[in-house]
């Protein structure tokens, strides 16, 4: 092979950027790929459109699902998007034509992952996915490859930027959620239907990923636990820097007793931890190893430049010659880890209520709390207004969250609560 030609299905924000990269620094790529690496085929929906990179000279499919069967592609790039449809089956068809496949679909890894891998592992191909979790982060690189000695047992990280500048925004300007949101997305740091971000689905996709990779298990979206942002408002922020905390939407993967805990949720953060300085737009990912101790990546998580050097770099990889396995390991040797239930996890947690300003009320809270073997660091709450409604946080010590949760459930039903109470937990790190 004198050269690796590759076709490329989508050319949206990233895929352009992947063409735009590729021509500009084609020697520099030739030079450390050992050969130069050229794009010969794409397929986009609209051929008309100014994408602002040169496609002269470039084959156009009008079918994606053609870069599977032409002769003079070596790799395929998806870039289209989605779980299903014509991403699943160009992949599908791609592999089995004995084609490497770089991707930057984390939904479709997260939903067909195992599926995807056996495969690939099967026709003896690449699966490359750098670009599927946090952009420009080499975070899949480092728990595959860099890491592979040690033995992980946490990763946690903040893996959608969309929800991170929100919290940011919300933290730094005092604004509640719905205005931030609506700015965010006159910005066009948001979707139009943001649900896919602020609900966590995103990053819950992602962490399905690095699950995987550093617990060497087969990939199981369906066991995340996820919520998102949409509940966090500027009281809630208010007080938690009070405490000392920053909040922030986190995907945490990591061992517990039972097996794997895999979950995506707003976190309380330490101001002192890593974590809690990334801001705005970017993700970040901290690693724990047992021989390297933490490991700490930050850099953009989205956007043209960023998510098409990861595209790249697997596709220098590919023309190396590597082929690690998809998820570390072969199929057959894949951990069986039972995913633990959100409600076997053990923390401390904080609870704001917001109640009437009444006698007795307390009183009646840290009853229930005491019922259910819950007990309290601290509590807040700013002054008196009889009669009327005023915020009272809670901050439990290390309890279980079934424990917590039937609390909740019988607090919410006293007369003097007014609204469902805000449950937060609170992360070392």
């Amino acid at each position: 092979m004198t050269s690796l030609r590759v076709g490329i299905a989508g050319l949206g924000t990233v895929g352009a950027g992947v063409v735009r990269l590729l021509q500009d620094n084609a020697e520099l790529i030739a030079m450390r790929a050992g050969m130069p690496v050229l794009v010969t085929a794409v397929s986009a929906r609209d051929r008309g459109l100014d994408r602002g990179v040169s496609l002269a000279g470039l084959r156009w499919h009008d079918d994606a699902r053609a870069l599977a069967s032409d002769a003079d592609v070596d790799v395929v790039v998806e870039l289209i998007g989605g779980a299903e449809g014509l991403a699943k089956s160009l992949v599908e068809l791609s592999i089995a034509a004995g084609k490497p496949v770089v991707t930057a679909n984390k939904a479709l890894l997260a939903i067909h992952g195992t599926a995807l891998a056996q495969a690939a592992e099967e026709s003896g191909v690449v699966l490359g996915f750098e670009a599927a979790v946090a952009g420009g982060i080499p975070v899949i690189k480092a728990l595959r490859e860099g890491l592979a000695g040690n033995r992980i047992s946490r990763v946690a990280g903040i893996l959608n930027g969309t929800c991170n500048y929100i919290l940011t925004v919300m933290r730094v300007e005092g604004k509640d959620f719905a205005e931030v949101l609506a700015d965010a997305q006159a910005l066009g740091y948001a979707e139009a239907d943001p649900s896919f971000d602020v609900d966590g689905v995103d990053a819950a996709h992602k962490l399905a990923i690095l699950a995987a990779l550093v617990f060497g298990r087969k990939v199981d979206f369906e066991a995340v636990h996820v919520e998102g942002i949409r509940r966090i408002n500027a009281l809630d922020i208010s007080f938690a820097e009070e405490l000392g905390y920053r909040i922030k939407l986190l995907g945490i993967a990591q061992e517990a007793e039972a097996g794997v805990e895999m979950r995506v949720h707003p976190a309380m953060v330490p101001k002192a931890a890593l974590l809690a300085s990334v801001d705005g737009v970017f993700n970040a990912v901290l690693a724990q190893g047992d021989f390297v101790g933490q490991v700490f990546l930050q850099g953009r998580g989205a956007g043209a430049g960023p998510t098409a050097s990861a595209v790249v770099a697997d596709l220098i990889d590919i023309a190396r010659g590597s082929n690690i396995p998809v998820w570390g390991a072969a199929g057959g040797l894949l951990s069986a880890s039972p995913a633990v239930p959100i409600s076997q996890h053990h923390g401390a947690y904080f609870l704001r209520l917001m109640v009437v300003d009444q006698p007795g009320v307390l009183a009646d809270v840290t009853a229930i709390l005491r019922d259910h073997g819950v007990s309290l660091e601290s509590m807040l709450q700013h002054g008196r207004k009889p009669g009327e409604a005023v915020p009272i946080v809670l901050v439990t010590h290390e309890t279980n969250e079934a424990a917590i949760e039937k609390a909740i459930a019988r607090i919410a039903m006293l007369e003097a609560v007014l609204e469902t109470p805000a449950l937060i937990r609170i992360e070392p790190s």
